[in-house]
């Protein structure tokens, strides 16, 4: 709060979600990555895959300014 860093949604789930997409960036398994944090199914892993080609995608066209 004093460095006035605002996060959309704040808690546990935004800390696992850096955590998987940082392990996605270091190119672990997404098999791995999943079994370390209790994904019951790939597909739930494989999310955070399409969420980095979206942000991928928004700098390649030159809207990723606020990113």
């Amino acid at each position: 709060q004093q460095a006035d860093i605002r996060v959309h949604r704040g808690g546990s789930h935004t800390l696992r979600h850096t955590c998987v997409q940082r392990l996605i960036d270091a190119e672990f398994p997404l098999k791995t990555i999943g079994d370390y944090v209790g994904h019951r199914s790939p597909d739930s892993t494989a999310i955070y895959t399409k969420v980095a080609l979206a942000c991928l995608r928004e700098v390649a066209m030159g809207d990723g300014e606020a990113l």
